[in-house]
């Protein structure tokens, strides 16, 4: 700790001249916060600057280069929590600070909001970094306490070592961090069966503005419904989670099936839009368009032998036979889904190591009305063109269009078909063809995805649908969160500003999209 304090002043300077501040901050208060930290936490936990870890974790859950560059306004430290009671150190040390923090659980939100300041004239902040450390999971019987730095791998494979008949309805991507999916809805290949991930939490721990450590009960239900589906970096540092795991068969069965443009690809999609939504729950198929080909994934919790029929009554178009079919545990089926080979063992589910080596951007949209075969034909050249990515097409109904859209704060739910997200990726100097497909293509498909408002999925942030405006008493203003709020939440978004106004009215937890406090005189 001595070294470290020694070392402090010098490693405030570096990192205002080194990560290009455009604000002038206060050494001396960024001083305070560290000492302040110091006096409460063991030192290894504070990394500044100056410590030669630094980067290293600082980089660690950076999964986008565009994010990390000379021009990006950095923290002024990192806190690597290992218990409860060292994130709340950091928001006392913080609020008398004058230092704000952000709170990393994966590092997969697509705008970086977690580790960096997109906001104009910069900000002064620190990262609280919960996947270096609280990543435990704790399985008992058909629930499961899990920490919010651990990822969506770790979950699943400690659950299915627990039990090999329970696992837990979230994402597909292994190194997403539990914190940041759960708290924005956490869409699913079972999410037709089991519902959101949202939908499947039963308590939680958060620390609040205030510093404090609250349970369910402590912190109540406004606060609650809140963090479950609505962004939990708006209302504090949710510690962990816990949740109700779910039950799923010995044997399921797994398909990828392509086609062509050649091979009326365009027309198995449109009937897709259809068939999808209505499957049984226990399937689900979803979409990836990229090239002139569209591929046909799919999770059924069954046998092939049960599969089959059901294919070749409901959906007989994609010609699926049981040739296409994998057998095998839940477990390896959440491996083979993500890395699409069937030798990649499941220990590689715990893998969280990222990469810079590609940049992306991404956008999203929901469809309430089936888009026409026409029209999907003139969508797949868009496929063809120079820096042209990917669409992915998630099928809803079942369950999860089943829950009153204000059950919890995502709201997406009764008459949406199916979810698309649009990701462009790049190297070198790419950057701009991919970033005039995707908002080409963005544009292009206004007129077939809902509207009024155009619903986005807060999980895919995309800064392009708006950003907060901070007022001169240091508060986002509720009329600039309503530009991109009621896109990502819809009716829940005023009910969601309440209750950041009931529990954290100074809006200390804030970013470019957290939800802004409906305070008295916000009309």
């Amino acid at each position: 700790m001595a070294t470290l304090l020694r070392n402090l002043s010098l490693g405030l300077t570096i990192s205002f001249l080194s990560c290009h501040y455009l604000a002038v901050i206060s050494l001396a208060s960024s001083d305070g916060f560290v000492r302040c930290l110091l006096q409460k936490i063991p030192g290894e936990l504070v990394l500044t600057p100056s410590s030669s870890s630094f980067a290293d974790v600082l980089v660690s859950s950076i999964r986008n280069p565009m994010f990390f560059n000379n021009a990006t306004a950095r923290p002024l430290c990192i806190v690597t929590p290992a218990d409860a009671s060292h994130v709340q150190a950091a928001v006392l040390c913080g609020r008398a600070e004058g230092v704000r923090l952000r709170a990393r659980s994966g590092g997969h939100d697509y705008e970086g909001l977690s580790y960096r300041s997109a906001r104009r004239g910069g900000e002064v902040f620190a990262v609280v970094d919960l996947g270096a450390r609280l990543r435990a999971v704790s399985v008992s019987d058909a629930t499961a306490w899990v920490e919010s730095g651990a990822s969506l791998g770790e979950l699943y494979y400690t659950v299915a070592k627990s039990n090999p008949g329970l696992a837990f309805p979230a994402g597909v991507c292994p190194t997403i961090g539990v914190g940041g999916h759960l708290s924005g809805g956490g869409i699913s290949m079972m999410s037709r069966k089991y519902g959101l991930a949202a939908d499947n939490i039963l308590d939680a721990k958060l620390v609040n503005a205030n510093g404090e450590l609250v349970d369910r009960a402590a912190m109540g239900e406004d606060l609650f419904w809140a963090i479950r589906g609505g962004g939990g970096e708006s209302f504090g540092i949710v510690v962990s989670w816990k949740v109700r795991l779910v039950q799923v068969p010995t044997t399921v069965t797994v398909f990828v099936i392509g086609r062509n443009v050649d091979q009326g690809a365009a027309d198995v999609v449109t009937r897709w839009q259809d068939v999808a939504p209505s499957l049984p729950p226990e399937l689900t198929i979803r979409v990836i368009v990229r090239g002139q080909r569209a591929t046909f994934q799919s999770l059924y919790l069954g046998s092939c032998a049960d599969l089959v029929p059901t294919m070749s009554s409901m959906f007989p178009e994609l010609g699926m036979t049981s040739a296409d079919c994998r057998e095998m545990s839940w477990l390896q089926s959440a491996a083979l889904i993500q890395f699409w080979n069937p030798s990649t063992p499941v220990e590689a589910l715990l893998n969280r190591r990222t990469s810079l080596s590609t940049f992306t951007k991404a956008k999203s949209d929901y469809v309430r009305r089936a888009i026409p075969s026409d029209v999907w034909k003139n969508i797949l050249p868009w496929f063809t063109v120079n820096g042209s990515g990917q669409m992915l097409l998630e099928p809803m109904g079942g369950f999860v269009g089943g829950v009153p859209a204000a059950a919890t704060p995502y709201p997406h739910r009764a008459g949406v078909l199916y979810n698309i997200q649009y990701i462009a990726y790049w190297s070198g100097d790419g950057a701009a063809a991919a970033n005039r497909w995707i908002s080409g293509l963005y544009a292009f498909m206004e007129a077939y995805v809902s509207s009024d408002p155009r619903e986005a999925y807060v999980n895919f942030r995309d800064l392009d649908i708006g950003e907060n405006a901070v007022a001169a008493n240091d508060v986002s203003t509720f009329e600039s969160g309503k530009v991109w709020g009621e896109k990502y939440f819809a009716g829940n978004f005023q009910r969601l500003a309440a209750v950041k106004a009931a529990v954290d009215p100074t809006d200390y937890f804030r970013n470019e999209q957290s939800i802004p406090p409906l305070l008295v005189q916000s009309k």
